[in-house]
């Protein structure tokens, strides 16, 4: 997957709320991609619906892990904002969405709790050496599996454990390297 994850070399000081942005973004980049790699590999959704929510159990992963991340690179304020900044980024992207899907209302409250109950979640379960945990991986894969129901229900943990979810860490890894890079 080709994905621009670098600032243009103008100059420009950016903010911890550009970043967080700018790692919103690549992270639904991510999980369309995830989604669309689970799609090839003949994991059949049934709905639009069904494939934003798997979509959202990617990027709710991928917020968890740009939290991670982070979490030696910036004070925890910083580290406050760029998650705050990043899942209000997120849910503006998934209201979008979902309107497109499923009709104008509210959906950013229900997506908040979701990414609420999932990090909670995902913060007991073991991140070491900058990578996160088998645990973490299996987790994703089974509320993938949840989502994407019965059709599949025996492969889909595995290839979201041994495939997709590597996919995604590496990319989301490359791209906060590269947001924090200097422009020069």
């Amino acid at each position: 997957m080709r994905m621009k994850s670098k600032w243009g070399k103008n100059g420009k000081q950016r903010t911890v709320a550009d970043n967080a942005s700018a790692a919103a973004f690549i992270a639904w980049r991510i999980a369309q991609d995830a989604l669309l790699d689970l799609e090839n590999e003949q994991y059949q959704t049934d709905s639009l619906s069904q494939r934003m929510d798997v979509i959202v159990e990617f990027v709710i992963f991928l917020a968890h892990l740009a939290d991670r991340i982070t979490y030696e690179r910036m004070s925890p304020e910083e580290r406050e904002e760029f998650v705050v900044t990043m899942v209000k980024h997120l849910a503006r992207t998934h209201q979008s969405s979902m309107e497109e899907i499923d009709g104008v209302k509210d959906y950013k409250e229900d997506f908040i709790n979701l990414v609420n109950e999932r990090m909670s979640d995902y913060a007991d379960m073991p991140y070491e050496d900058g990578k996160p945990s088998f645990v973490m991986k299996r987790y994703l894969g089974t509320k993938v599996q949840a989502v994407m129901g019965e059709h599949f229900n025996k492969w889909i943990e595995t290839q979201v454990l041994e495939i997709n979810a590597p996919n995604a860490i590496e990319h989301l890894n490359k791209a906060i390297d590269d947001l924090y890079k200097p422009a020069f």
